[in-house]
């Protein structure tokens, strides 16, 4: 009687803890998946949840999930580069027509021997200068869907950061990339990514500038590289506009080079986005994936 109670006992125990963590592990598992909804709801598809903890089949189904978070954040920077080149070219175009013949005209007149010294004269020298203007802006953004085919080579990470550090000595610079990094990309195109970023580091009020670099494994071997600085801080309402073509909150910018950053980069099969949580250290980071 006495053993039939102790077993009873042990049984029961089992039974406890068994239920206790189950229970543990489905509030994990309603956690991750908070977490994943919240991460889409705000279109946030670097999400990477760790799989420590999970059964085997858990732990397949959240690398497939995390997986499946950059194809999508890949395919939707990719839709949106799409629907901007192809607005960004019938503008040009729209504009282009409507502004050359008045651009050709207004500097006919200017010529004629009746304008000059006429009370016409400036009037018309405005339309000129104005449409001379719009028309040398309109050509600034045909960058946008003349981009050039990239001419692919091992780029050396380690190397490449110095080299860029090199440019801007007036800058803080802490580059941490493992040696042996090499990135498949065009050199000069992703030349200019760096350029850009930095110079809006810069602009931003930044006094450092950190490079992190971590080789992935794959069939392109694709890095993630970290491109962090301690500017200004964006604000939430602009993190998601900032890539939009055009955009800027600079009284001079132009709004191109982040928009442009982003289609250099997809045209070698990369990726550019802002992390939500920016380096320790930083105020600001940049991702390369």
């Amino acid at each position: 009687m006495y053993n039939i109670i102790i077993i009873g006992i042990i049984i029961i125990t089992i039974v406890i803890v068994v239920l206790f963590y189950w229970y543990r592990h489905q509030r994990l598992l309603r956690e991750r998946a908070q977490i994943m909804r919240d991460a889409i709801r705000h279109r946030d598809f670097s999400f990477r949840l760790p799989t420590r903890g999970l059964f085997f089949g858990e732990k397949a189904l959240q690398e497939a999930l995390n997986d499946m978070g950059q194809e999508i954040q890949k395919l939707v920077a990719h839709s949106e580069v799409e629907s901007w080149q192809r607005l960004t070219r019938v503008l040009t175009h729209e504009i282009m027509n409507a502004t050359t013949p008045i651009q050709s005209i207004s500097q006919a007149y200017l010529n004629h021997p009746d304008i000059k010294g006429s009370p016409y004269e400036e009037g018309i020298c405005a339309i000129n200068d104005t449409s001379t203007g719009l028309l040398a802006f309109v050509e600034s953004y045909r960058k946008l869907t003349q981009l050039q085919e990239p001419v692919m080579g091992d780029v050396n990470m380690q190397e490449f950061a110095r080299r860029i550090a090199s440019l801007y000595p007036d800058m803080c610079w802490n580059i941490d990339i493992p040696a042996d990094m090499v990135l498949q990309a065009d050199e000069n195109m992703l030349r200019q990514v760096f350029i850009n970023l930095t110079k809006n580091a810069i602009e931003a009020n930044a006094k450092t500038i950190g490079i992190n670099g971590t080789p992935q494994k794959g069939e392109r071997g694709v890095g993630l590289v970290c491109i962090s600085n301690d500017g200004h801080v964006i604000p939430l309402d602009v993190q998601q506009e900032i890539f939009i073509p055009f955009f800027t909150t600079k009284q001079n910018g132009s709004g191109i080079g982040l928009s442009l950053s982003r289609q250099i980069l997809m045209k070698q099969g990369m990726t550019l986005s802002l992390a939500e949580n920016p380096l320790r250290g930083y105020n600001v980071t940049f991702l390369i994936a």
